[in-house]
Formats: structure tokens, C-alpha cells, sequence
């Protein structure tokens, strides 16, 4: 199946099947969570406490924190600009640690918010909403300059293609704010190519990978339905 000019689907692990990238401008990616985030959502699945028809299981595995650990450092070395890492509130810090240790400067991980997304059924204390962004840049003038970006980003996760995947929006305001046009934006964890075809939307070139056949079926699938720009604006 033929890709659209500037968008680079293959299927496989990403330590073999991009390779031969080398360079990155931009590594803007929604890795798999913690073993503790996907245990919460098995919890979630149980039938004893649903009212209404359980959520989908996730169909990828966890990370431990070196699998974290491994990525950031593999890819830090490989991005030339901005290392832009959706995760879950534990592999945030994992993946913090390890983008410093390798030179980055690392802000504060930015919240994207899906309002009233999850419930916490055990009735204990709040939900949660949020999953966390983490954001490194070079430590060089030309990153130093880049501009003030936005502290949070307000999006509904309901037009998912799979379960865990991203917002359109969300991914286009994310290669709006960390590349350039024209850029090299890679995602590692492509899943169904959200993120390959923002950045084709806002004028970059795009390359990924997504491990599971099946999903990469769909995400070219996907891909060669064609897309429109809808400019969506932040959730207010």
C-alpha cells in the first residue's frame, strides 16, 4: 500500500525497523505505560463493578522502568531537537532521570487533560484525568530560544481509533509547538499513525514504526483514507 509524499509507516520493533533513520529533528511519541497503570486498568474491566459494558483491554504490553530507561537514552542520542514523551505519572520520572542524565534540560511534565476521561470506582479518593508529558530540549541556544509553549493541553480522548490512542488535535498542537515545517518528526510507538499523520498535516515529514500487525494493517489503513486539516484550536 503507497504512503501519502513524507509519511514513513513500518512494522516491527522500532530498534530494528528504524534503524537505518539515524537523526530525528523531533521525537514526539505515546510509548507504552507503567505495569502499574495497565494492572489499574485490568482492575476497571471487572465485571463485579461495571454498570455498563467494560472498556476494551489494552492491546499492548506495559514497560518496566528499564525498558524506559533504554528508550529515552536510545533516542535522545538519536533527536536532534525536542524529546516529547506521552507516559503515565510513575514512567515520567523514569524517563525524567534518564533524559537528564543524558544532557537534556527537562521541564516539569506538562498535563494533557481529558475532562471527566476516567472514574475511580473504589470511591477513595479523585480520579484521574491527566497523562503527562514529558519535554526535553537540547541544551543550546537555538532550543533556549524556542518560546513559551503552553503549560497543559485540554483535549476529549473520545474520537480514539484504538484503545490508549491519542486525539488528532492534541497530536497536531504537539508537532505545532515542538518542530518546524519541513522537520523530521519520528514516533517510535506509532500505534494507528496519529501522530505521523498530524505532523504530514502541519507540513513536516514523518516516520514510524508500530510493533503489531494487525494495528499497522489499520494505521495504513488509516493513512490512505486520506485527512484533512481541521485546525482545531484548545479546548476551552
Amino acid at each position: 500500500m503507497s504512503l501519502p509524499p513524507g509519511i514513513d509507516l513500518r512494522c516491527g520493533d522500532w530498534r530494528e525497523v528504524l534503524a537505518d533513520v539515524g537523526e530525528c529533528d523531533a521525537l514526539i511519541t505515546d510509548p507504552p505505560y507503567s505495569e502499574r497503570t495497565h494492572a489499574a486498568a485490568a482492575a476497571s474491566r471487572d465485571p463485579s463493578t461495571m454498570t455498563k459494558a467494560p472498556p476494551a483491554e489494552i492491546p499492548y504490553a506495559c514497560w518496566s522502568d528499564s525498558e524506559a530507561d533504554h528508550f529515552a537514552r536510545e533516542w535522545s542520542c538519536r533527536c536532534r531537537g525536542w524529546v516529547v514523551l506521552i507516559t503515565s505519572h510513575d514512567l515520567a520520572r523514569v524517563f525524567e532521570a534518564s533524559l537528564l542524565d543524558e544532557g537534556r534540560y527537562v521541564f516539569a511534565p506538562v498535563p494533557w487533560v481529558a475532562m471527566g476521561s476516567r472514574i475511580r470506582l473504589a470511591g477513595d479518593g479523585p480520579s484521574n484525568w491527566a497523562c503527562w508529558i514529558v519535554v526535553a530540549r537540547p541544551r543550546s541556544l537555538p532550543y533556549s530560544k524556542w518560546g513559551t509553549l503552553p503549560g497543559a493541553y485540554l483535549y476529549s480522548n473520545r474520537d480514539n481509533e484504538i484503545v490508549g490512542g491519542k486525539p488528532l488535535a492534541l497530536m497536531r498542537s504537539l508537532v505545532k509547538d515542538y518542530s518546524r515545517p519541513g522537520d523530521l518528526v519520528c514516533d517510535p510507538c506509532a500505534g494507528m499513525a496519529t501522530t505521523l499523520i498530524a505532523a504530514a498535516i502541519e507540513g513536516r515529514r514523518s516516520v514510524g514504526s508500530e510493533l503489531d500487525p494487525s494495528t499497522h494493517a489499520r494505521a495504513m489503513s488509516r493513512i490512505a483514507r486520506g485527512f484533512t486539516p481541521l485546525l482545531p484550536g484548545l479546548a476551552a
